[in-house]
């Protein structure tokens, strides 16, 4: 009924599901950020060329800022897979 923790197997196996979920779900995140940032700084550029440059500028500190996040949850997963 309950899972035995005696297996060294049932534990490496639901380590290995949690790191997969935990990177799954941790990048879906900034995925949709990313996209969504790079999107409207097109429709931006767009409306006003003039101001490329600092709309370039925002946009890539935004994404950085988006892939940190993505980056974090890799570092979360590979700590449940290997501690």
């Amino acid at each position: 009924m309950f899972l035995s923790f005696a297996d060294g197997m049932a534990v490496s196996a639901i380590a290995k599901l949690a790191a997969a979920i935990a990177i799954a779900i941790g990048g879906i995140g900034p995925a949709l950020a990313i996209g969504m940032g790079v999107r409207g700084a097109m429709d931006a550029i767009g409306r006003n060329p003039e101001a490329e440059n600092a709309i370039r500028g925002t946009m890539i500190i935004g994404l950085g800022l988006a892939e940190a996040i993505a980056i974090y949850c890799l570092v979360v997963a590979l700590i449940i897979l290997f501690v």
